[in-house]
């Protein structure tokens, strides 16, 4: 139900037409703010806004919009300033993912995966802090990745952009500390339950799907926002990240070892036939869009795995 007891505030979300995007989309509609969806894809943009104005949204303004080009942010969050005249909030979730070894994965998408998640989030924060800098509030918070502090394999485009973004928070942190009231906020979750596995570029041998532990998109929502509103710290999302991180730090060589095999089972499904495709890196694919990805149970998943990667090994 909406919250009376404050003015709505104004709300922008960037990959808002599907998984964290949605989620956030919703519980801030649910709260009864002004809300501004970026997306790529009209179609589901259009399908999230309506859920958002049926929810209790104070408003809901759908700007079609590619994160990759500075353009179209500026473009956007100018709208949004001329609609609303402030920005409260700012949650960049827009991502993509490629799965490939870096000789594999066309140089366009490798490109466009950098481009979407960290350039992305630069064009992101190239057009929002000015505004919030000059209101002398408001949060910027964005949605990195485990993935963001550690290696695994075939995943090199989104290791890279994760791993840039990281550093693009902490950059910024620094940079803003003359604005105590701006917060630039982050949240890295491990495995969520959202449809980006299924729209990932493939060029490796397996399709990819949440690690074990996943969790859900409403939980990582519900954590960025407690962090806009500095209810939360931000930072790892799950035990796991940090059991995971700890491997990859403290024991290198037992990692490296390990990562692979584990990688297969736990973050790939093994039993699907793959086939190379760019996925929704270079355009959407709206189709595939919504707040669940529908992956069923992880542990079931990596039974599955072992059955046919036991049964591989005894073909030969």
């Amino acid at each position: 139900m909406p919250t009376h007891d404050r003015p709505p505030r104004v709300v922008l979300v960037t990959g808002a037409s599907s998984g964290i995007g949605e989620a956030a989309a919703h519980r801030v509609a649910r709260r009864g703010d002004h809300l501004v969806l970026l997306a790529r894809g009209r179609d589901a943009l259009d399908r999230v806004a309506r859920d958002c104005d049926a929810l209790g949204a104070a408003s809901t303004t759908a700007l079609t919009a590619d994160v990759s080009k500075d353009d179209e942010v500026a473009a956007a969050v100018a709208t949004t300033v001329e609609r609303h005249g402030w920005i409260d909030t700012v949650v960049g979730s827009a991502g993509v993912v490629a799965y490939g070894r870096v000789e594999d994965v066309p140089a366009e998408v490798f490109d466009q995966v950098v481009a979407t998640n960290l350039l992305g989030t630069v064009n992101l924060a190239r057009h929002v802090l000015p505004v919030l800098r000059t209101q002398g509030s408001g949060s910027l918070v964005v949605v990195g990745s485990v993935i963001g502090h550690i290696v695994v394999p075939d995943m090199a485009a989104y290791v890279v952009s994760k791993w840039g973004v990281r550093a693009l928070v902490r950059q910024l942190r620094v940079d803003n500390r003359d604005r105590p009231g701006v917060r630039i906020g982050y949240v890295a979750p491990g495995g969520v339950d959202t449809p980006i596995y299924r729209q990932a570029a493939t060029y490796g041998d397996a399709a990819g799907r949440p690690p074990f532990p996943v969790t859900s998109p409403e939980r990582i929502a519900r954590r960025a926002l407690d962090v806009a509103d500095g209810r939360r710290s931000g930072g790892q999302v799950g035990l796991a990240n940090d059991v995971i991180r700890f491997g990859f730090t403290a024991l290198p060589w037992a990692y490296d070892r390990l990562v692979g095999p584990l990688f297969a089972v736990a973050a790939q499904d093994q039993t699907a036939e793959v086939s190379p495709s760019p996925g929704n890196v270079l355009r959407p694919r709206g189709e595939l869009n919504g707040l669940r990805g529908g992956h069923g149970n992880a542990l079931l998943a990596i039974g599955a795995n072992v059955v046919e990667l036991a049964r591989r090994r005894v073909q030969g």
